[in-house]
């Protein structure tokens, strides 16, 4: 039977049986109620008398494949929130019951929006499962403040299309289990798109595997999760600027001063095998992150330089465009090569917008989505009027680990929405893709990740509502506050500060008898990690050898250290994780495992070395 005609068929049998259910098995005693608090905040909602009660007779009613999906993944998350088991059934629906459906036809809702309906029942219905999905974080916020729901109905649309969030897992690495816990936060609350600049373990360029890389493995894994709740994870790699990570051991393909230094962080754009090179990076890419979208940075590609200390990138520009050829237009005829390459395996481009200063004479290709961050010559007027898309990334909604934190109060004062870009205020949305925060880690040891997951709650909260609804949803940011503790954190989400060691000295020692057993001192931190100090509590266990990169010694196999303790060292932090033998002791800063040496040294290694330390820690 053809897809769309049966779940038209189921639709309107289950809204016939609904229809039959006497109105009065609805808590009709109940005085109509105010728009119940959910975030982003209900674009609409018509009060009604009664009530709609969740309890240990409610079943999830989805008639065909897509709002079976939507309401197994719903039944996942009730169960992650204290919920019970909640059964998948196809119906007939009875008073109590949540209803998921998927009907193609209510084409006022969009792909993304929802209607829900609360009395003796609960019905979401999407005209896509991604909508009917978003019902559903509705739902799961609403339970969150208590088993019974206020009768009511609401068309819940967004504005925007792209809601998202950026991280630069670019040079540190995260852990996938922070990022993890960000794709559920980011669902819960509506977001859509998580930009990834992030170094996969090249099995093209082996050279290149330098820390913090990510195994393909992990990235399937944490793209399948994305899937699932309907976040899609953009893969960035950084060009021509910022490509230290990749090209920090291909001399040949850096480019090169009028002095003869080399640039570790810039490829020659003027050398076919710099494009080669990065192609090949595409490819390998696309194994992993099957994403319609390529982001390839194309920012900074200058930094603290100008193109008069490369002239042959000039000559390169005037022999293929003519005269009056300028050297920003080889820069932009790289990112038209990359663009043509992408196009071809079926992704479309988006860069940073701090490129397009207006200098160049050749046009970026018509349909890159610029990401506009900082107020430059060309405006985003301008580009929305040449044609690109535009989605908001101010440098306003930038969280920089030890660095400029966005000031949430003031953008909510301030009415801040997708239109507020740097350096120009649009009176209209058209053009506009939607916005995003972004979370860089210029000071890699500034932060932990479980400070910048406390920091990024309101600035998550608050990019969620701008992007989908109105920008002051409550009369003060007092209000507002209130609404994101109101709705609470993520069904599924995994606390980070637990730490399974109490304080109090223990003996520490490797299973294999490598190090002599030391006794210890374990002390929880303020953002839940641990402190390993000398019996005494003078020295800490620390990793500070090796080259830095971004404040941070990523150096596989450099020593950890006992130094003077410090609270407000970060690299004194360590997690600990159990393992069936024992504990992983892992770095908060480096991601690295700390590991012991044939002949008993302490160093740091990434997680999948091969010979990963097992401790034992006895409390004395």
């Amino acid at each position: 039977m053809n897809v769309t005609r049966s779940s038209r068929i189921v639709g309107t049998v289950l809204a016939l049986l609904l229809a039959a259910v006497p109105v009065s098995a609805a808590r009709a005693d109940t005085p109509a109620a105010a728009p119940p608090k959910v975030l982003p905040a209900l674009t609409d909602w018509t009060a009604q008398k009664g009530s709609y009660a969740f309890d240990e007779q409610t079943r999830l009613v989805a008639g065909d494949t897509a709002a079976r999906r939507v309401a197994r993944t719903l039944a996942d998350d009730l169960r992650a929130a204290g919920k019970g088991t909640v059964p998948v059934t196809g119906g007939p629906s009875r008073p109590g019951d949540i209803v998921v459906d998927v009907r193609p036809d209510e084409k006022q809702l969009g792909a993304e929006g929802y209607e829900l309906r609360a009395g003796s029942r609960l019905e979401i219905t999407g005209a896509a499962g991604t909508g009917a999905f978003y019902g559903t974080r509705t739902l799961l916020q609403l339970l969150a403040q208590g088993d019974e729901i206020p009768a009511g109905r609401t068309v819940d649309v967004p504005r925007y299309k792209e809601r998202g969030v950026g991280v630069c897992a670019c040079y540190i690495h995260i852990s996938t289990d922070w990022l993890e816990n960000l794709v559920r936060d980011m669902a819960y609350r509506k977001l859509n798109q998580l930009l990834l600049e992030i170094k996969v373990k090249s099995d093209a360029h082996p050279e290149a595997n330098t820390w913090g890389y990510y195994t393909k493995d992990e990235i399937r894994r944490l793209v399948a999760l994305g899937e699932k709740y309907h976040v899609t994870i953009v893969p960035e790699i950084n060009s021509p600027g910022h490509m230290d990570p990749w090209i920090q051991d291909r001399p040949d393909l850096q480019l090169v001063d009028t002095d003869g230094k080399a640039q570790p962080s810039r490829l020659d754009i003027t050398e076919p095998e710099a494009l080669a090179y990065y192609k090949s990076l595409i490819d390998e890419y696309a194994e992993v992150f099957p994403a319609r979208w390529w982001h390839m940075g194309a920012d900074e590609y200058m930094l603290g330089s100008d193109f008069a200390k490369y002239p042959h990138v000039l000559e390169y520009a005037r022999a293929k465009y003519g005269p009056n050829a300028t050297p920003q237009d080889a820069f932009i005829d790289f990112v038209n090569q990359v663009e043509a390459y992408a196009a071809s395996k079926g992704r479309q481009l988006r860069i940073w917008n701090d490129g397009l200063t207006g200098a160049n004479t050749v046009p970026v290709t018509p349909g890159t989505t610029v990401e506009h961050w900082l107020d430059v010559k060309v405006k985003p007027s301008t580009l929305i009027a040449q044609g690109y898309p535009v989605m908001n990334a101010a440098y306003s909604l930038y969280l920089v680990r030890g660095g400029f934190h966005t000031d949430t109060k003031k953008l909510y004062d301030q009415q801040w929405d997708p239109r507020s870009f740097e350096g120009e205020k649009l009176a209209s949305r058209d053009g506009i893709t939607g916005a995003k925060i972004s979370l860089w880690p210029d000071n890699g040891r500034g932060e932990t990740e479980n400070e910048v997951a406390a920091a990024a709650r309101l600035p998550l909260a608050h990019i969620a509502q701008t992007t989908w609804g109105a920008a002051h949803p409550d009369a003060d940011y007092a209000g507002f506050t209130a609404r994101a503790d109101a709705v609470g954190t993520a069904p599924g989400r995994r606390d980070l500060t637990h730490v399974p060691l109490a304080d109090g000295t223990y003996t520490l020692a490797d299973r294999g008898h490598r190090t002599a057993p030391a006794d210890v001192r374990l002390s929880r931190t303020a953002d839940g990690y641990l402190t390993i100090a000398s019996a005494d509590g003078a020295r800490c266990l620390e990793t500070r050898s090796g080259k830095l990169t971004l404040n941070v010694p990523l150096e596989p196999g450099s020593a950890a250290t006992w130094e003077t303790c410090d609270p407000k060292n970060t690299l004194q932090r360590w997690q600990s994780t159990r393992t069936g033998a024992g504990f992983r002791i892992t770095g908060a800063i480096t991601r690295m495992n700390l590991d012991v040496t044939p002949d008993g040294r302490l160093v740091q290694n990434p997680p999948d070395h091969e010979t990963p330390t097992t401790w034992t820690l006895t409390q004395r």
